[in-house]
């Protein structure tokens, strides 16, 4: 195998993934951030053959283990094939453990003449070009320094709702496009920082899932999350966002939360 790719997050090498340094996350520095396996998930899943153009409407991942920053491999499989909808699971493992497992569904695309009514809302905030960058702190999170941030209230890792406009800058994989889906993938799972309603210095609230949910696709590379948190009693709690871009919401993310003092 290889060297870890330089100017991207994967290199992929038939059903081998190489890593990039770039992928760690916040909690622990040799653990990737959610962000790229799950996008990484999102990536295997659209490029398996459908009998229908299709597009991803639902994307569903449990974080099983950390996932480190290191070699991965990857096994996909299509659960169920339709002429309207195609589910698809996908699965990372490390050394032979799982650590990822993911399902996707498609749902065949149609040029649907859908009435105003019906139609996705539209933004409640400025847009990316009416924000100011904030470069957050990425020497606590590595992966953060591959992104752009512009809020467009609240700041990132402060507590309190906030909504921030995300954009990815490295290529997810090697020598393939960065989409607009992945784009939103990435930006999703940064929920859970956008909203903390603990204080990061004293708190863990790593999220144990991602789930995506998609009424249209995104379009273009800046993708709001407009997050809120809560957290429970008894060690768990929620981060729930809607995600949108230039033209408006597309979509909703929520995260599971393992809410724990630090030690």
């Amino acid at each position: 195998m290889t060297a870890a790719p330089a100017n991207a997050i994967f290199r992929i090498e038939g059903d081998r993934v190489l890593t990039s340094p770039r992928a760690g996350g916040p909690w622990d520095p040799r653990a990737q951030h959610g962000s790229p396996p799950a996008a990484l998930v999102a990536f295997i899943a659209d490029t398996l053959p459908a009998p229908a153009p299709m597009a991803v409407a639902r994307l569903t991942i449990d974080l099983m283990r950390p996932v480190p920053v290191g070699p991965l491999r990857f096994a996909s499989e299509i659960i169920r094939e339709g002429r309207k909808i195609q589910l698809v699971a996908v699965r990372l493992m490390a050394d032979g453990v799982e650590v990822v497992r993911g399902q996707v569904l498609r749902i065949r695309t149609l040029d649907n003449d859908v009435p105003a009514v019906a139609a996705t809302p539209p933004l409640d905030v400025a847009g990316p070009n009416d924000c100011r960058d904030d470069a957050g702190d990425a020497s606590r999170n590595v992966f953060l320094s591959t992104m752009s941030m512009r809020p467009a209230f609240g700041r990132f890792i402060e507590p309190g709702g906030a909504a921030i406009w995300f954009r990815a800058n490295l290529p997810l994989v090697e020598g393939r496009p960065l989409t607009p889906l992945l784009r939103a993938v990435i930006a999703a799972d940064f929920c859970n920082g956008v909203s903390p309603v603990l204080d990061f210095g004293a708190w863990t609230f790593i999220n144990a899932d991602l789930t995506i949910n998609l009424a249209r696709q995104p379009v273009g590379d800046w993708i709001l999350v407009n997050a809120e948190s809560c957290a429970g009693r008894g060690g768990a709690g929620l981060a729930m966002a809607r995600l949108g871009d230039a033209q408006g919401y597309f979509g909703r993310v929520i995260q599971t939360l393992v809410v724990e003092p630090r030690r």
